[in-house]
């Protein structure tokens, strides 16, 4: 399955150190990279319902811990859910940099197609093969939408239901020129080929919090790759909302990094 990236290139990544803590033999073409840290039962949750829904037959299962000390990840029990890998991240950052991770793991071990879900089991596993079919299909980015027909969005705080639907999604819509429904969650899709792209070039030090998929869902479909939409569910549970992302300072920082990325502060120069 392994691909060879040329020496060139790869010596261009900029990747966060991490260590791999558990792994064994890839057997698809696909992963599955679920980025965690501290999420308690919610991962332990979700990767029950993955095996349940036998995902690990379908694409390798990949997990990216950002430090977690909660016990969530013991390896027996991954192992038993089908987890193929799991990655700790020991260099700086938070999710962007826990992704590039990943991707430059998956990447490097020849995957075909990526399908991003959080850790913290609000998304339906159940979409991730119609993800992977998409990939089949020739589509380069693949993202979750709750508003969609047919998609379900189950106890969305309100003012991040607001944020979305009239700040976040009609901004990029508008300065990448593809239509977006919803665009800050992480449930999403890419090709190998766009990851590799120059022009896209992911593995960069100024994608370290939530750069990264702000700057993908602008500057994808403006590079002319296919992107599209799926209808799927996302359920918060009632009371406490769990995000990593603060109800003020958190929120005040992703709207400056929509802003930025809009506004192509993280083209690659």
């Amino acid at each position: 399955m392994k691909q060879d990236i040329s020496e060139q290139v790869r010596a261009g990544w900029r990747v966060p150190a991490f260590k791999v803590q558990l792994d064994s033999e890839g057997r698809s073409p696909w992963c599955v990279v679920i980025p965690v840290i501290n999420e308690g039962a919610r991962i332990r949750n979700l990767l029950e319902r993955m095996a349940a829904l036998r995902i690990h037959e379908a694409a390798d299962v990949i997990i990216v811990d950002g430090g977690s000390t909660d016990g969530s990840l013991e390896h027996e029990f991954l192992t038993s859910k089908g987890v193929r890998t799991l990655l700790l991240k020991t260099g700086p950052g938070k999710l962007s940099a826990q992704l590039r991770c990943a991707y430059a793991f998956a990447l490097d071990e020849g995957y075909e197609g990526i399908v991003t879900i959080d850790g913290n089991d609000k998304d339906d596993p159940d979409a991730i093969p119609r993800f992977i079919e998409e990939l089949q299909n020739g589509v380069d980015f693949v993202q979750a939408s709750r508003y969609l027909s047919g998609g379900i969005a189950e106890n969305t705080p309100k003012s991040r239901d607001l944020a979305i639907r009239l700040i976040h999604a009609p901004m990029l819509s508008l300065f990448s020129g593809f239509r977006w429904t919803d665009t800050t969650q992480g449930f999403r899709a890419y090709s190998r080929k766009m990851l590799l792209d120059p022009r896209v070039a992911p593995f960069r030090d100024v994608f370290n919090t939530y750069e990264l998929l702000a700057y993908l869902s602008y500057r994808v479909p403006k590079l002319g790759y296919r992107c599209v939409e799926l209808a799927t569910t996302r359920r918060y549970p009632k009371g406490e909302v769990p995000t990593k992302i603060s109800s003020v300072r958190g929120n005040l920082s992703v709207l400056q990094v929509l802003f930025k990325a809009c506004f192509g502060a993280y083209n690659p120069s």
